[in-house]
């Protein structure tokens, strides 16, 4: 029903623009004929007075036209000349002397010519005054005057209506979403008793959570109108367009009440004012002001409910978030384990899958996973059984799938001597068996020495349940397998053979053991003291904030230092204790490239790995399976890559 209205006005709109240009069009042509009887002079040779009477003494003139002081003629060769006449001279008599035809045109023009000519310019002016007022005032948005309009798009229910049902894995965040919805459907339920809607709710949660998708399931479960815009489409390079655009965005939510406005991205407009931007007159302080009084000011915009989403709630103006404006803050998780086999079980309902397919195996491996990653592993699964030809998507696609994702493309292309590979299997069969040797380490999932991404190759360790916190304890024990690889070059190769290889595993254990010093308090020489948020500014905004002393920097230094040393000296302790297994463990790696978790036990063993058999995999896939966080992806190195031990361990 409301697209009717918005249809009629675009209608009316285009069909002004029309008329505006085919008026501009035929007043120039009405100029252009008004002035185009003189443009046949322009083809007359313009010759001296003089010439042209001797022209008329001498019989060489055949004909004449005399237009005011211009006198246009015909020689005897029959090309036209053009002259000009003194005022005080006659010629008329000498030419009928000569028998020559006269023509004379008048000099007075029509009073429609006149009044045309002395109009024209100042129709064109107003012409063109109309046209920019009307795309100013709304007869546009993407004019040269459109720049102070609302970006704000209104989804309809063509562009596919999303409901609760299509988002699965975050229940606590729809319940509650769903009295928002339940007041868009029956005001009056709450009214009468008293109570008010929220006006604003600020969904938060890590990239990929599904906080737009539930934007827009409140949207199609409440059946109202539906506006999205990104806090960037706010701000321009001039001073006031973005509170203009806020102003006009709430006019048009409030011809459309009861509605939703769902503003993305809201940190790009709303972040900490006074925090490094200059003074007030900054243009996206002043954008954000008018955000605030719309949402609550003077006037009260009913019916209109305002939805944001960010992964940055750090630095958001504290007065967004104040009661009366972003009323509810709802948090968007990553799902856990029931929600990430609802999740699969969304994306897959287009998907045909195969019988020997467990959505419940899946979502067990994938501890840390967002609604967009568990899409992007679907998709890439059937992808790949489209490749090979299939019908239906199967376990194998998902396990091939899941590498891809967690490791990246496999570059089979790229070769390798003996000597490289030699080293690249070694270095990880190292994070590999130190790893199996430590208890508080996540289990091993995978190892190869097949070129992925960045890395020659990988070990890739995934935890068994969603990692919430991390002990003293797991973060010492996770240290001592990062720094295994170059314990192991070092071990078989020397101190002076070893290679840049271990640059990746430096570099992850050195981002761990920083973070325990200077975030975690896990050094008691240091102390109880958050560091980092020192080094970075106070609430890490840059807006002021304490130095850390030469003295504290030197300590923290030197406690980050000895806890890597002495992970370091642990695994190289380990690989000397277990260096037969370690011994097969490489040799394994260099016959078959890639092993599984069961297989790399089978192989420490001394037994075969039984290599093309999957239910080893599938077995060992139970306990950690296919991942694909940002934070918990192998992270490669320029060498020989590095042990896939890498999440960012979160408090």
């Amino acid at each position: 029903m409301s697209g009717e209205p918005n249809f009629g006005r675009k209608l009316l709109g285009n069909a002004r623009n029309i008329a505006f240009w085919l008026v501009l069009f035929l007043l120039i042509l009405a100029l252009f004929n008004l002035f185009s009887g003189s443009g046949n002079t322009l083809q007359s040779r313009s010759v001296p007075y003089s010439e042209f009477v001797a022209a008329v003494d001498d019989g060489a003139v055949s004909q004449v036209t005399l237009d005011g002081e211009a006198v246009r003629y015909r020689g005897a060769d029959g090309q036209d000349y053009t002259t000009i006449k003194p005022q005080d001279a006659e010629i008329t008599q000498q030419l009928i002397d000569q028998g020559v035809p006269v023509k004379a045109e008048s000099q007075e023009q029509s009073g429609f010519q006149t009044f045309l000519v002395s109009l024209l310019p100042f129709l064109l002016l107003i012409g063109v005054w109309i046209y920019f007022m009307n795309r100013m005032q709304g007869g546009g948005k993407g004019g040269a005057m459109g720049f102070g309009k609302s970006k704000a798009k209104m989804l309809t229910e063509k562009h596919g209506r999303v409901t609760f049902d299509d988002v699965a894995g975050i229940d606590e965040a729809k319940e509650e979403l769903e009295e928002i919805v339940e007041f868009l459907r029956n005001p009056q339920k709450f009214s009468r008793l008293g109570g008010k809607i929220p006006k604003g709710a600020l969904l938060v949660g890590p990239p990929g959570t599904g906080k737009t998708l539930l934007a827009r399931a409140i949207a199609g479960e409440a059946g109202v109108p539906f506006f999205t815009i990104s806090g960037s489409d706010f701000v321009e390079m001039f001073v006031g367009v973005g509170a203009s655009r806020v102003r006009d965005m709430f006019e048009q939510a409030k011809k459309n009440a009861p509605c939703i406005v769902f503003i993305d991205e809201i940190d790009a407009v709303g972040r900490h004012r006074g925090a490094g931007y200059g003074g007030g007159n900054d243009e996206r302080e002043q954008t954000l002001n008018q955000l605030l009084v719309e949402m609550d000011g003077f006037e009260s915009n009913e019916g209109v409910i305002i939805i944001a989403a960010t992964n940055r709630k750090d630095v958001l103006d504290p007065a967004l978030l104040r009661p009366g404006r972003f009323d509810r803050q709802v948090t968007v998780p990553n799902p856990d384990i029931k929600g990430r086999e609802k999740i699969l079980g969304v994306h897959a309902r287009k998907t045909p899958l195969g019988p020997d397919v467990e959505l419940r195996l899946i979502a067990r491996g994938t501890p840390g996973f967002s609604g967009a990653d568990l899409a992007n592993l679907v998709n890439e699964a059937a992808l790949m059984a489209a490749r090979v030809g299939r019908r239906f998507v199967t376990m194998v696609d998902f396990e091939n799938a899941k590498d891809k994702v967690m490791m990246g493309a496999e570059r089979r292309s790229m070769v390798l001597t003996d000597d490289q590979k030699e080293k690249t299997a070694y270095h990880e069969a190292g994070h590999a068996v130190v790893g199996l040797a430590l208890p508080k380490c996540d289990p091993v999932y995978k190892a190869t020495i097949i070129p992925r991404g960045g890395a020659l190759g990988m070990v890739v360790s995934l935890p068994e349940i969603d990692r919430l916190n991390w002990h003293k304890s797991e973060c010492e024990q996770k240290l001592t397998m990062t720094m295994a690889g170059k314990a192991a070059e070092i071990l078989k190769y020397g101190e002076e053979n070893v290679s840049n290889g271990p640059a990746g595993d430096i570099q992850q254990a050195s981002g761990l053991a920083r973070a325990m010093v200077m975030r975690w308090g896990m050094s008691d020489k240091v102390g109880n003291v958050d560091y980092e948020q020192a080094h970075e500014g106070y609430m890490g905004n840059g807006a002021g904030g304490f130095s850390i002393s030469a003295h504290t920097k030197e300590l923290i230094e030197d406690e980050v230092k000895r806890m890597i040393d002495t992970a370091y000296q642990e695994a190289k302790s380990i690989l000397e204790e277990r260096h037969d297994e370690w011994e097969r463990l490489a040799q394994g790696l260099l016959e078959y490239e890639t092993l599984t978790g069961e297989e790399i036990n089978r192989v420490i063993r001394g037994e075969p790995p039984e290599a093309g058999d999957d239910d080893g995999g599938a077995a060992e896939a139970a306990k950690p399976s296919v991942t694909a966080i940002p934070k918990t992806k192998p992270k490669s190195s320029p060498g020989s890559g590095d042990g896939g031990l890498e999440p960012e361990p979160s408090t």
